[in-house]
């Protein structure tokens, strides 16, 4: 990754990429694309656009994130649904982190036309 790519993995800029999204101008057309800016957010310590983009039934009440934590990539290992003709979905990723790694299944839905994390079990 350079230092102008996003986050997510995916080869495009930043700002062409998982930035609008968290910039708000544009919104995620699919899951994954939020997914990936979630996990975008995360690296970039964006708190305010995860909460923003959590489902209100289970966002919580505010998020605490820890400015130590130094994410190293993202693997998307499978989706369903969560396209534009969806009204749900799912995005199995792999998070890295230093140190370790995490495993998710992520569920995600559309609230008012615009897609939302909802919850995730991870995965051992």
């Amino acid at each position: 990754m350079t230092t102008r790519s996003c986050p997510c993995g995916l080869p495009e800029a930043f700002e062409k990429c998982c930035g609008r999204f968290l910039s708000g101008a544009a919104a995620a057309p699919t899951a994954e694309a939020l997914m990936r800016s979630r996990y975008s957010a995360f690296v970039r310590g964006d708190a305010a656009y995860l909460l923003r983009t959590w489902h209100p039934r289970t966002r919580p009440a505010r998020l605490d994130l820890d400015p130590g934590m130094r994410w190293t990539g993202l693997e998307v290992l499978g989706t369903t649904g969560g396209s534009a003709f969806h009204t749900t979905g799912t995005v199995t990723f792999r998070a890295s982190y230093r140190g370790g790694s995490l495993d998710e299944r992520s569920r995600f839905e559309r609230v008012d036309g615009a897609w939302v994390y909802v919850d995730g079990d991870v995965e051992d």
